[in-house]
């Protein structure tokens, strides 16, 4: 079939003329001439048996030499069985298919399983610490090299633990792209234990009995907010996490029943948890309730009452009594575990009121509203110890 047909000054001098003609370059090529003078580059082939055309381009934008190679490219690619049409569109794709475009569909695909807290955890690590650097990058394109130096940069900076968790969600955003036919390798994976390790620091704590009860005396004593120092006693005895509390509402105790029902969507782990309430813990809501029972938190911002205690508020607190270093808020919980330990209590009624994920899944079913009122009667033994150490030698 002969090719090379035409030439550059015959495309240049071709006329519109009344309806559409089309001048052939040969194998297929040829430009397509519109009565308003459009000229248009299309190849002509048949692909299983159907005859099909291919846009090449405009000229002059797309000249002679530039039409007849990527109509040699197409022509390849139908050698090899492809459709030149279907592989330009899957091309396309692909450059819009970027890695946040991915990490974005992977995250909304999550809805209902992960809690508003945890999505904003990784969803704000993303946009930190990789959006930036490969955000735009069509996922297919990104290389081991590529997103090993994207987080390089978080170990240069040494934030090793936030490090670990970016590498893991983007693990997972490769693998959700491979499963959707958009991507074909995993780097994150394959950069597995290819970085510093994180050296986990343990939140300081008071473990020891008379340390401890002499930490509660000076909370008790404390001079400073009213609600902060409600807010340390409430949590020595809940053991909950400070958000948790720090973003308790009033809806959800139940005073007359002593349960504290924090919802789904507030828990670490995106399931409900109920906290069995003692009656000292009863009482300092009463308290509370006297000073803030018309905010919506039962910790309200001393500047605005519509938003909840400022995050700073109880380590500070903590602080002013001459902890610096030596006891944290999340450190109560340690207190609480390593005490009701050594108190001889069931272990698995520990781990169910600090709401510690279960490991085993089917244990983790079983016991799921197991222990409450195990656990009842523990946190009224717990808090009835920590009035005992908080008098005791005093």
């Amino acid at each position: 079939m002969p090719r090379d047909i035409l030439s550059e000054l015959r495309v240049r001098q071709a006329k519109p003329s009344k309806k559409p003609y089309k001048l052939h370059d040969g194998a297929g090529l040829y430009l397509h001439v519109q009565p308003n003078g459009g000229k248009y580059w299309r190849l002509k082939f048949r692909y299983q048996d159907n005859e099909r055309v291919f846009a090449i381009g405009i000229y002059p934008d797309v000249g002679l030499s530039a039409a007849r190679d990527e109509a040699l490219k197409a022509r390849r690619l139908i050698q090899e069985g492809n459709d030149p049409v279907a592989e330009r569109k899957r091309l396309r794709n692909a450059t819009t298919e970027t890695f946040r475009t991915i990490a974005e569909e992977w995250i909304a695909s999550k809805t209902g399983t992960w809690s508003p807290t945890y999505k904003e955890s990784v969803e704000t690590a993303l946009t930190a610490n990789l959006y930036p650097h490969i955000g735009n990058h069509p996922i297919r394109s990104i290389t081991i090299p590529i997103l090993r130096n994207a987080l390089l940069i978080m170990e240069k900076k040494e934030i090793l633990a936030a490090l670990r968790k970016v590498r893991m969600w983007s693990e997972h955003v490769f693998r959700y792209a491979i499963a959707t036919g958009r991507a074909d390798n995993n780097p994150a994976q394959l950069l597995r234990g290819t970085f510093k390790a994180h050296k986990p620091k343990n939140f300081a704590a008071v473990t020891i009995a008379t340390d401890f009860g002499e930490l509660i005396r000076k909370i008790s004593a404390y001079d400073g907010e009213v609600m902060t120092r409600l807010a340390l006693l409430l949590m020595a005895h809940t053991a909950q996490r400070t958000k948790e509390l720090r973003m308790a509402k009033w809806p959800e105790f139940d005073l007359e029943e002593c349960n504290w029902i924090i919802p789904k969507e507030r828990m670490k782990m995106g399931k409900e948890h109920i906290v069995p309430l003692s009656r000292q813990a009863i009482s300092l809501l009463q308290q509370l309730k006297t000073l803030n029972g018309t905010s919506e938190f039962v910790f309200s911002n001393v500047n605005n009452r519509r938003k909840p205690m400022s995050e700073n508020t109880m380590i500070y607190g903590l602080y002013r009594l001459g902890y610096h270093g030596r006891a944290t808020v999340h450190g109560f919980r340690s207190s609480a575990s390593t005490l009701l330990n050594k108190m001889g209590f069931n272990p698995d009624w520990i781990e169910r009121q600090l709401s510690h994920q279960e490991k085993n899944k089917v244990r983790s079913a079983y016991h799921r509203e197991q222990y409450l009122e195990e656990r009842r009667g523990m946190m009224q033994h717990w808090s009835d110890y920590i009035d005992e150490l908080a008098t005791k030698n005093h």
